[in-house]
């Protein structure tokens, strides 16, 4: 599974910490037919219907709390679903095949994809959307998670979509654009000629040591059907309300990438987090400071962030009353 790319780097005000006694926590899991995933409902107490989000975690060893372990906890996702417990929002955050508590469920990385990533995020949306005590469904997805979100949507019966930190660009070409400056030129050209290769959908036996954590041989299956998907024209398919969340201080994802998003479905509604970073926090523009907050679960998320998502859900039309999606 791809690495985040972030933690490959080093090799070569706020919203309320907790949520209240009114919210049930409860393990859940999805039985996919072959493999169990585990996961985390948070379940306001109340008599009606809530809207659930599903979030979708990032790429590489990333958990359902956005915490991984090359870079460190910072629990990012798990205070997203406290902002939303905390507003009458259920959710549901799940780690991925071979990832934390569903590491049996794809231990083989050579075995998975992209397109069973969006497989198991369409089941769990079925499920939820089968469940009574929800309402609306929302898919949330970080980063890669983005990606698989609008694959998902539409097998998922997901009422509406939220795209936090998603690139627009095909992953091969953000990765060119991430690695162009840093690498040393001999690993650069090796890097391109790998890049192409898997484009191409052709394996490459033989990697550099220092470009392993990329693309050592058992990841490359992944990263092929990775780079067949093109996030911009899948985003762009959707034909439910959606919303591009992208902070101005993200170092992996640019604001031109939320742009290129709004201009593939315009009726999605598109906010800029002035000084939001890759993990939902406001941090300045300088690198130290930024790889901090990839390890640091006490730095308060952008309260701009929850603010803009809340206003998202609470607006849209219940599903069930028969109301016409926009």
């Amino acid at each position: 599974m791809l690495r985040l790319l972030l933690l490959f780097i080093p090799l070569l005000a706020g919203l309320a910490q907790a949520a209240p006694q009114s919210v049930l926590h409860r393990p859940i899991e999805l039985d996919t037919g072959s493999g169990v995933l585990h996961g985390s409902l948070l379940l306001p107490k109340v008599e009606d219907a809530v809207p659930v989000a599903l979030i979708i975690a990032g790429s590489g060893p990333t958990d359902r709390d956005g915490n991984n372990p090359m870079a460190g906890r910072n629990d990012s996702l798990k205070k997203l679903a406290e902002v939303l417990a905390q507003n009458g929002i259920a959710s549901v955050r799940y780690d991925k095949r071979g990832i934390a508590a569903s590491q049996e469920a794809g231990a083989d990385e050579r075995h998975l994809s992209i397109d069973l990533y969006a497989r198991d995020a369409a089941a769990w949306g079925q499920r939820l959307k089968q469940d009574p005590r929800f309402s609306r469904l929302i898919l949330i997805g970080h980063s890669e998670g983005a990606l698989i979100a609008s694959l998902a949507a539409e097998a998922a019966g997901a009422d509406a979509l939220v795209s936090i930190a998603g690139s627009a660009r095909p992953i091969d070409q953000l990765l060119r654009d991430q690695l162009q400056s840093r690498l040393p030129p001999p690993l650069l050209t090796r890097s391109e000629t790998i890049l192409a290769s898997l484009a191409e959908g052709r394996q490459v036996a033989e990697v550099p040591r220092e470009l392993e954590v990329l693309f050592r041989p058992s990841v490359q299956p992944y990263l092929i059907s990775l780079f067949r998907h093109d996030p911009a024209q899948a985003f762009g398919r959707l034909r439910i309300p959606a919303l591009i969340l992208q902070g101005s201080h993200d170092i992996q994802v640019s604001v031109a990438d939320a742009e290129q998003l709004k201009a593939a479905r315009p009726e999605a509604r598109l906010d800029i987090i002035p000084g939001m970073n890759h993990m939902l926090r406001i941090v300045p523009m300088e690198m130290e400071q930024q790889l901090a907050s990839y390890r640091d679960p006490h730095l308060p998320l952008a309260r701009e962030l929850g603010q803009r998502l809340l206003a998202f859900i609470q607006a849209l039309p219940d599903s069930r009353n028969g109301e016409r999606r926009r």
